[in-house]
């Protein structure tokens, strides 16, 4: 008697851990760094309530001590083309991309955790697969909270970026944060730029591309689980079309990553003379490789999907020639002495309802995100140019265009 009542109060007991850890999910709330920003009251208990001290404090790290450097350095010696104010690629990078990076964990945090959960309570997880499930979460976690992938990003950001500076990084002219003729003759502020400012921002930018890694390596793993997937499922993606709109969680990264090469753009427009439309190519590009870096992953599902959809038109063709041939020789050739009334009938709905139902397997999709769901990406990732349209036309000519486009 008391293995029959413990094992029911054990089986609760761990459906509720499961629960918790499906609830708890998160791609950023965990790791040595967390801990750290914890430790130190950038985080809270939450982990979410204390973002904006995290942007202040990022702010401060990498860009004030730039401002400060530059404002109190000798005259004497100092020359530069471009000042550290008119320096738009500095100003994108840590003013605009950094807290955009930093601010995108609230919406990532919700949006995944959300997804998360709906592979469990819409049932697309069986309950024979539920081990499997909580495995590939735990998995998840396990590499998020890992002390040694933060430590090798941590040295990749710092060996990388110091073999580019010193092999691809070109000074032939004085600037605010170097004298000219040396990629190693620095400024003071030159200092504090090659061996934090950019170190720390490359650091957090590398630490969102692992998130992505994680995330898609978890839905690989979900995908290999028998889903189940139905196909008349209103969404037309056999009730995975929640994974694909889950990606708009990673729309402010793009936003970023556009920002980035926004500012260097704009310093090669404004102060090398270029056109913008001759990086017309390079920015389409961009963006397209971004919204592909995102959305190509979630093709893993595209075979599952699609023996989903031919096996739904398979099992719903063969239920719907039953059902017409009942209904054919119900009521278009019914038997002699039939003299039942069409009107009122619920045949007839029901054949509207059965041939509704057939549409929808026949117009599912094989993927789960949409042209939809690419656009609104591909926007995301080409805003932080629009500033740039300035330059081909006065506020008054872009202002028309927007209207032409919007009315």
């Amino acid at each position: 008697m008391q293995s029959t009542v413990g094992e029911p109060a054990t089986k609760s007991a761990t459906d509720n851990e499961f629960n918790k850890e499906i609830q708890d999910f998160s791609l950023v709330l965990g790791g040595p760094i967390f801990q750290l920003l914890r430790r130190a009251h950038l985080a809270g208990v939450e982990g979410m309530e204390l973002v904006h001290r995290r942007v202040i404090g990022s702010v401060l790290l990498v860009w004030l001590p730039l401002l400060a450097l530059c404002l109190f350095r000798p005259t004497t010696g100092y020359s530069e083309r471009v000042s550290f104010f008119r320096d738009f690629e500095v100003h994108a990078r840590f003013l605009v991309a950094l807290p955009t990076l930093i601010f995108a964990e609230l919406l990532v945090n919700v949006r995944i955790r959300a997804a998360v959960g709906r592979f469990v309570e819409w049932r697309i997880i069986r309950p024979e697969d539920m081990s499997g499930f909580r495995q590939a979460i735990q998995s998840a976690l396990k590499i998020r909270n890992s002390l040694y992938v933060e430590l090798a990003l941590l040295v990749f950001v710092y060996i990388s970026g110091l073999w580019l500076w010193n092999d691809r990084v070109v000074l032939p002219e004085p600037t605010w944060y170097a004298f000219g003729g040396s990629r190693w003759a620095l400024a003071p502020a030159g200092y504090w730029y090659v061996f934090v400012s950019i170190p720390v921002f490359q650091f957090i930018l590398l630490r969102w591309y692992m998130r992505f890694f994680i995330w898609f390596r978890f839905l690989w793993q979900v995908n290999r689980l028998n889903l189940n997937l139905i196909p008349t499922h209103p969404d037309r993606c056999g009730g995975l079309g929640f994974v694909g709109k889950s990606s708009y969680a990673f729309g402010p990264i793009l936003f970023a990553q556009g920002a980035i090469l926004a500012g260097i753009v704009a310093g090669r427009v404004v102060y090398g003379g270029e056109n913008l439309l001759s990086f017309k190519l390079q920015i389409a590009g961009f963006i397209a490789f971004f919204v592909v870096a995102v959305l190509a992953p979630l093709l893993m599902f595209v075979p599952r999907m699609a023996r989903t959809k031919r096996k739904g038109l398979a099992d719903y063709g063969l239920f719907a020639q039953r059902y017409v041939q009942s209904f054919d020789h119900k009521w278009i050739e019914p038997e002699p002495g039939s003299h039942e009334e069409p009107l009122g009938s619920g045949d007839i709905q029901s054949l509207a309802d059965l041939a509704g139902s057939y549409d929808i397997i026949r117009e599912m999709r094989v993927v789960p995100f949409g042209v939809q769901d690419a656009s609104r990406l591909a926007i995301a990732t080409a805003v932080p140019f629009a500033p740039l349209l300035l330059t081909i036309f006065s506020a008054e000519e872009l202002l028309t265009h927007v209207l032409k486009i919007l009315f």
